[in-house]
């Protein structure tokens, strides 16, 4: 349905049950948050709270909480935008096919954005920082967040609409040492739109005009978040995805501004301005932490008649970017195989925080001649997996090869790892790269941005059957005397706490002497962790720990492991030290206090009584 607001879509959303409004007061610090976590844990609705504390904003969140009502919104729009995505992503379709993309071309031509500025609801009012809501998510966030931004920033050699990027990056509007209403935090990761526009503007000595947009068409921060083919505009993306096109005008000071946006918050990031952005808490379950961030300078913020804030809430996924993931999935799921020959299907899997974990599948048809099949394409596959924009910032690749299973699917968590734990060779499958890029969000590293990487190649036939339960026999050395199977051919073992790599290594060694002659062929993973119970729980619980607890190149030992020619591999179980160490970030943590205040909301009586399934 193509939405001129995001008020529009609010009554559309409650009259189809999909909504539904909060009339008490709510406190932005902790408890809109821990209320929005609530529902959303229980697949609820989305949620207007129209009376937060300190502000005479309303705000609504959890829009994207279940893909069903990310599809709902976008009913009339899904299918015609696939095909455009589709489309862009091989032209050659058109001609193949031209009955079916025969609509695509007037679909695009009707989402070109419209510099329209005439009747802009947006020139409604002015307001302050200080009295947009203040919420505040997590008990050790730096200050209150913007989380549902969409930053808007053109490139200053082809300025202009169709050569402007529009990304979601969180803004901090206080705290720190930002001079209130004048003042706010700029946060952005590597490989974002917008690096490359600062970076163009820092050398030629000038500032960077910013525009912040917030609310506005449900189409509008889905297009923020979009991994677009090369060429194909977030602006047009959002006309098309909602059905209305992108309209727009440059104020009295050239900034950019969405004329159906609920706000627009303006400003300058000058070269070399930074300030201490952070902590907050973020999508992989961990704080992050406070580092110098651009500095922007506020000198507008507009709203609409009638403005709702849109704010979400990141932690531990699953959460409400989970579904946005789900919906982009959903809508380019094709495009990103399309761009690396021999790739089938990839995976950034979400219970492990996205970057820290991929999964791919591809093809192994180097040497079809040959009876025995290793890896081969599926590296090449995964060097170029691991150059390709946000993938770069993977941290561990599982890779296969879809001729051994043409129905393994990466969505499988524990069927992709038993695939690959079935096939892989230990002494020859594990690919390091060191000292390079990761993703900003991730501290098992050595430093902000800094880490490595593995990736786990496996191809060919089934080399080993994985243990299901561990024989009678089974024993390890104090301190590794406890431990749980997660899945077939996967050990949690529970360790002391991680003081030092070297004093890892000295207990790593006893693990070595008591194992180097065992056969463990059937269990060839062992995860030393703090707490074996909860990594075994759930196969949630295992990826999350596994993989955002680990840095490859100083946390992966092995049994009889060796280096020759600079390959390092093992002849025994392959061990990931996933203990909590001292530099990672804190884990994030609800308030207790908040959090029986909002169980009373969800008691008979209560505003949230009886709204969960």
């Amino acid at each position: 349905m193509g939405y001129k607001s995001l008020a529009e879509c609010v009554s559309d959303l409650e009259k189809n049950g999909h909504l539904i409004r909060i009339k008490e007061e709510v406190d932005p610090y902790l408890q809109a948050a821990a209320i929005h976590l609530r529902v959303f844990e229980n697949e609820g609705p989305a949620i207007l709270f129209e009376n937060i504390k300190g502000s005479k904003f309303p705000a609504v969140s959890n829009l994207f909480g279940t893909l069903e009502r990310s599809k709902f919104m976008f009913r009339d729009t899904l299918d015609a935008i696939k095909t455009l995505v589709d489309l862009k992503s091989d032209p050659l379709k058109a001609l193949k096919n031209p009955l079916k993309y025969a609509g695509a071309g007037m679909t695009a031509f009707s989402a070109l954005p419209w510099n329209n500025g005439l009747f802009s609801p947006i020139k409604f009012g002015k307001t302050s920082i200080s009295a947009l809501p203040q919420i505040v998510n997590w008990p050790m966030d730096g200050g209150p967040f913007v989380t549902m931004p969409q930053v808007y920033t053109e490139d200053i050699d082809k300025p202009g609409i169709m050569n402007a990027n529009l990304g979601m990056y969180r803004i901090q509007l206080g705290g720190n040492e930002y001079i209130q209403n004048q003042e706010i935090g700029l946060h952005y990761q590597l490989h974002r739109g917008i690096g490359v526009h600062q970076t163009k503007a820092n050398a030629k000595g000038k500032a960077l005009k910013v525009s912040i947009f917030i609310g506005g068409p449900p189409a509008h921060p889905l297009a923020a978040v979009m991994p677009l083919p090369e060429g194909l505009s977030e602006m047009t993306f959002a006309g098309a995805l909602g059905n209305r096109r992108f309209r727009y005008f440059y104020d009295s000071e050239g900034f950019c501004i969405s004329s159906d946006a609920d706000f627009v918050i303006t400003g300058i990031v000058e070269p070399g301005q930074n300030k201490p952005e952070g902590p907050f808490g973020d999508h992989l379950g961990y704080y992050s932490l406070k580092h110098l961030f651009p500095l922007l300078k506020v000198r507008n913020v507009y709203h609409r008649k009638n403005a709702i804030w849109s704010f979400t809430v990141v932690g531990r996924p699953p959460q409400e970017d989970t579904s946005f993931g789900a919906l982009i999935h959903d809508i380019t799921g094709s495009a990103i195989p399309k761009e690396i020959p021999g790739l089938h299907e990839v995976n950034a899997v979400d219970a492990a925080g996205v970057h820290p974990l991929l999964f791919a599948i591809g093809s192994e048809r180097y040497t079809p001649f040959l009876k025995e099949r290793k890896p081969q394409e599926i590296l090449t596959i995964a060097n170029h997996i691991l150059g390709k924009s946000q993938l770069s910032l993977a941290k561990y690749l599982f890779i296969s090869s879809k001729e051994d299973d043409p129905l393994l699917k990466t969505s499988d968590i524990s069927g992709f790892i038993k695939h690959i734990l079935e096939r892989i060779d230990l002494s020859r499958d594990l690919h390091f790269y060191t000292r390079t890029t990761i993703d900003t969000l991730d501290y098992s590293g050595t430093d902000i941005n800094s880490g490595s990487k593995l990736v786990i190649a496996a191809a060919g036939d089934k080399k080993r059957t994985l243990w299901t339960e561990l024989p009678d026999s089974f024993a390890l050395p104090r301190p590794f005397d406890q431990f749980k199977m997660v899945i077939p051919g996967v050990l949690a073992v529970q360790a002391p706490p991680f003081l030092t790599h070297e004093q890892a290594e000295s207990e790593l060694k006893i693990l070595n002497s008591t194992l180097a002659s065992a056969d463990l062929d059937g269990l060839p993973l062992f995860i030393l962790c703090d707490d074996a119970g909860f990594v075994a729980k759930t196969i949630n619980n295992f990826v999350w720990v596994s993989f955002t607890r680990s840095n490859p190149s100083h946390d992966i030992y092995g049994i009889n492991s060796f280096t020759e020619h600079k390959h390092w591999g093992c002849r025994g179980p392959l061990i990931i030290d996933a203990r909590i160490k001292k530099h990672h970030a804190p884990e994030l943590i609800k308030d207790a206090q908040v959090e029986k205040k909002v169980d009373s909301m969800f008691n008979k009586g209560g505003a949230l009584y009886g709204i969960m399934r």
